[in-house]
């Protein structure tokens, strides 16, 4: 029985009964998927984004709770006498803390003519045809605008407000290192790779020109022989943070993770030929071109019926923006399809809530090389046939009909999406500095997309 989600069940149940906005009892934090998308923005328009930290953040904020506290023994002094104070600001170890940071930050944003974006934690500010765009990650905020006196006017309002380091131009953030040029950004955890290949002592290894070999079917091995657990997992939870970056180790990591709770020496072999593949292509990231639209365009792909443990389907999605790889995902489905057509359209219907999750504004279209998917959700009829799929997966047919999306069908050579369904044979060369201009060779589909 899962008991720790009960509370965070409870509390939206609550909020909804309350009328309370729920995201507003916490501090949210920006997805890596929107600072990918921010990223992707500012090179289609030519500028460049800046940083600021702010200096002991969640002592600015206010709390409205009374909350009372006293020194430690041994810590009384004259100024902090032996006895009970309350508190009218946040400390660090508060649990009120963070929300009261982002309560004054957000207020503050707001009195200063910023409106809330959908994505939140997401502010914009409007000024005679520029835009000035705000994200936020607790205390780390990156914002950008087309127009250089509108950046400077708020890193000065800021430094009036709070007490704030401005570090220039966006570089590193959150592990993430970002190259920004006139022909565009690139993005790589090289530093981070060569991090996790020395913690786990596979620096010295002999690199491997693809991630998982398609011969590879990984099951429970009953009778193999038990690893540590717990470097498993470590070494599962740093390749899945490299994957904000690296698609092409998307799968093959979200494979491995399907064995954490009783990992063995086959699993940990799998995950040692992942860190051999890093060994061999340490800077390979993201490039997202200044020359690239901003049409929207998701593509779905499933692979019905993959696990081999308990046969559910694996989706694949894969949405970019213009020319640039902004979002990405390869998750096994909560329940059993009975059908490819099924196992397609819950697929679909993932890419779906995704793109419309971006919120594009000039056109919405997803790609699917199922055409039987596609005709269950334009013709109503055939929803006989697929009666027993969840409600929930039916709101794709519903935002077709309202003209949110558009589905093509596209031809299975041409899926990008398949590369987050199933093993494939990559081979890359000549992985060097000329890979920020995107010219490489390979037989991956989806990787030449990512990349030029």
């Amino acid at each position: 029985m899962v008991v720790r989600n009960k509370v965070r069940l409870a509390a939206q149940g609550f909020c909804q009964k309350e009328g309370i906005d729920y995201e507003e009892t916490y501090a949210p934090v920006a997805r890596l998927g929107a600072i990918r998308i921010l990223l992707a923005f500012a090179a289609s328009k030519g500028f460049k984004l800046q940083q600021i930290d702010v200096k002991s953040a969640f002592l600015n904020g206010f709390i409205e709770e009374e909350v009372y506290v006293r020194q430690p023994p041994g810590f009384e002094s004259a100024r902090f006498p032996d006895r009970v104070y309350k508190l009218r600001k946040a400390l660090y170890g508060l649990k009120q803390a963070p929300r009261a940071w982002y309560a004054r930050l957000k207020s503050f944003l707001l009195k200063s003519g910023f409106v809330m974006g959908s994505t939140k934690p997401c502010f914009l500010l409007s000024r005679g045809g520029d835009t000035l765009i705000v994200q936020i990650y607790v205390d780390d905020i990156i914002f950008g605008g087309s127009f250089r006196a509108l950046v400077s006017s708020f890193a000065e309002q800021m430094s009036r407000e709070f007490e704030m380091s401005l570090m220039g131009e966006l570089q590193f953030f959150l592990e993430l290192q970002i190259k920004q040029g006139l022909e565009g950004t690139f993005v790589h955890q090289a530093k981070y790779t060569g991090d996790i290949l020395k913690k786990f002592n596979m620096g010295d290894s002999k690199p491997m020109t693809t991630p998982m070999s398609t011969n590879t079917a990984l099951d429970v091995d009953e009778d193999g022989e038990e690893v540590d657990q717990k470097e498993f997992r470590g070494m599962i939870g740093s390749l899945l943070y490299l994957t904000a970056t690296k698609p092409d180790i998307q799968f093959a990591v979200c494979l491995c993770a399907h064995y954490q709770a009783s990992p063995r020496t086959s699993h940990r072999q799998a995950v040692k030929r992942i860190f051999r593949y890093l060994k061999f292509t340490p800077e390979l990231g993201l490039w997202y071109s200044s020359g690239s639209s901003l049409s929207l365009r998701g593509f779905s792909d499933a692979d019905h019926a993959g696990c081999r443990i308990d046969r559910k389907s694996t989706s694949g999605t894969y949405q970019l923006l213009g020319t640039s790889l902004v979002s990405w995902s390869s998750r096994k489905q909560a329940s059993v399809s009975l059908s490819t057509t099924e196992a397609e359209y819950v697929a679909a219907a993932s890419c779906c809530s995704q793109l419309l999750w971006m919120k594009a504004t000039l056109s919405d279209s997803a790609l699917v090389d199922s055409t039987s998917a596609i005709s269950v959700t334009k013709n109503p009829v055939l929803h006989s046939r697929t009666k027993h799929i969840d409600l929930r997966f039916h709101f794709l047919r519903d935002h077709y009909e309202k003209g949110d999306i558009d589905l093509v069908h596209v031809v299975s050579a041409n899926q990008l999406a398949d590369i987050f369904t199933k093993l494939l044979e990559l081979q890359v060369e000549g992985v060097d500095n000329a890979l920020i201009k995107g010219e490489i060779e390979s037989q991956w589909t989806g990787l030449i997309a990512l990349l030029v």
